[in-house]
């Protein structure tokens, strides 16, 4: 049975942190080398799993130092129907690895989860095609192949289902959809251009507004990843009621674009010092954002920085 299903933690003020880059970690750092981003195959080795489990310990740790909250993000990414598909998959075999992924995430909540730092656990869904080109499916395919994996983790002790760089506000009604008919929570994260825009040109309210109204606001929030803070907070409309739906952060180290990172041969890791204080001064913006963790090139020091930072803005605001 869930522990958070029925009320989600992180709906309430308090500080919740989550990973950081996970695929770029254990590629560009670790030196592994994964099929298309799939980090999930990990799970299928003892010395997989070990790494998976040293890497989420270690950004739990900081949430748990902090006292704030800790979304544990499933590395299932690219565990979908359609990228299960290309990497040899059968539909059995993705059932398996989904539920193991949250078997993962039960092993780390178990052990640190405090009361102060209550750890939800999260099914992470990848985009259908590649993360930075717009997809061209209906709502009606996305939801035929994202349901599989929702189901997955529906018959599991998840919490909810997060689907992150989503491209298109389509993919994202079709999860959506999917996670309604499972009677699970569903969080929805797009990704934007260095404009601000998604890859098909929509904006951010734009898109919220249209899975919003196709759902009858069924997600139980929306978050922006896979973008540097400079990319989209001209995008970010204060006092609108769009921008209220948006409660979380995870974003890119480099402020490349989605083409230049798409080409790189290195790792843009930034500063992570400057992103902790672009996180903050979002955070006194926009006080709704509690959801804070890290896109490509990021790894538990900015998360760390994250957290020193804007725990600043959250204990100034009690004040207040």
């Amino acid at each position: 049975m869930s522990k958070y299903r029925k009320n989600l933690p992180q709906l309430q003020d308090g500080l919740f942190l989550t990973d950081s880059g996970l695929e770029t970690t254990l590629i560009f750092q670790d030196g592994i080398e994964l099929n298309h981003f799939a980090s999930f195959e990990l799970l299928k080795t003892e010395n997989g799993r070990k790494r998976l489990l040293d890497y989420f310990r270690e950004h739990a740790q900081t949430a748990v130092d902090a006292g704030v909250g800790f979304v544990l993000e499933t590395p299932t990414w690219r565990s979908n129907a359609d990228w299960g598909a290309k990497l040899g998959y059968t539909p059995q075999q993705l059932d398996a690895l989904n539920r193991q992924s949250i078997d993962l995430m039960i092993e780390v909540r178990n052990e640190m989860e405090t009361e102060r730092s209550p750890m939800p656990i999260s099914g992470n869904i990848g985009p259908l095609g590649d993360g930075y080109v717009a997809g061209k499916m209906t709502a009606d395919d996305a939801e035929r192949l994202h349901t599989p994996q929702v189901a997955s983790f529906a018959k599991t002790e998840a919490d909810l289902v997060s689907a992150f760089t989503m491209t298109t506000p389509d993919e994202a009604i079709g999860v959506t959809r999917a996670a309604v008919k499972a009677n699970m929570p569903v969080v929805v994260s797009f990704t934007v251009e260095t404009d601000g825009r998604l890859p098909n040109g929509q904006t951010l309210k734009d898109a919220i507004e249209a899975v919003d109204a196709a759902t009858a606001g069924a997600p139980a929030y929306y978050m922006i990843n896979c973008a540097h803070p400079t990319h989209f907070e001209q995008a970010l409309e204060a006092n609108e009621a769009w921008i209220r739906r948006v409660r979380g952060i995870r974003a890119n180290a480099s402020k490349r674009s989605h083409a230049e990172l798409d080409e790189a041969a290195d790792l843009d890791d930034g500063d992570p010092v400057e992103l902790g204080r672009q996180y903050r001064d979002l955070r006194r913006a926009f006080s709704q954002f509690t959801v804070l963790g890290g896109c490509c090139g990021t790894d538990h020091r900015h998360v760390e920085q994250i957290c020193f930072a804007c725990s600043e803005v959250t204990g100034q605001q009690a004040a207040e």
